[in-house]
């Protein structure tokens, strides 16, 4: 694959004004990196975690005023969705590239994640790497470093509040080399869907 991964111009796209002239360069620029990704990565996941897998590249076509703030492609086991199922993903804020498992709000099997989580909490603590970071909301750019994270207050969270979420992966700063070295970039990724995998197939028994 000769991805040429992401530059400059790619995360200044989110300081531009406006929904339609954001949109515009997102579309331009960004979008058709991210469907390299999603082509690239789909067969890889779907031979890690055993499942068929379709990519989703974010469209934002609900926004009316507010330009995103973010972008992704989405990894899941649909091809018509992925909100409602534990997925991976790839992205960008202006910031940050973010790379993660993700079980989202809408997602229903939410209670009985948390509950597998909480049964496995101390094999995870020790599968996940220091430098991996957490988050309980995905339209936040902030994220919690593995050595820092309360999981138990995490996996409580996404048991017993409606609107929680639980994302675990990694993110890379706009400006670290990475980020703009294609084959590097890619082959860190995945290494990530590999770490990441576990979380995803504790998921399996209760979403398939």
């Amino acid at each position: 694959m000769s991805f040429n991964g992401f530059t400059e111009e790619d995360f200044n796209v989110f300081a531009v004004e406006g929904l339609e002239p954001r949109m515009d360069q997102l579309k331009g620029k960004i979008r058709p990196k991210l469907e390299e990704l999603g082509h690239h990565f789909a067969p890889t996941l779907s031979s890690l975690v055993g499942d068929e897998m379709y990519y989703h590249v974010a469209k934002h076509a609900r926004r009316k005023v507010n330009p995103p703030k973010d972008t992704w492609v989405a990894i899941a086991n649909s091809n018509r969705g992925y909100k409602m199922l534990p997925h991976f993903q790839i992205g960008l804020f202006e910031t940050h590239l973010f790379v993660w498992f993700a079980v989202i709000y809408e997602c229903p099997i939410k209670q009985q994640f948390a509950e597998q989580l909480l049964s496995q909490m101390n094999t995870i603590k020790q599968q996940i790497p220091s430098h991996f970071v957490w988050s309980g909301d995905h339209t936040k750019p902030e994220a919690t470093s593995h050595q820092e994270a309360d999981l138990q207050a995490l996996f409580e969270r996404l048991r017993d509040v409606k609107k929680a979420e639980i994302l675990c992966g990694i993110h890379i700063d706009r400006n670290d080399p990475l980020v703009s070295n294609g084959p590097e970039l890619i082959n860190l990724i995945d290494e990530t869907f590999t770490t990441l995998a576990p979380l995803y197939r504790l998921t399996s028994p209760i979403h398939n």
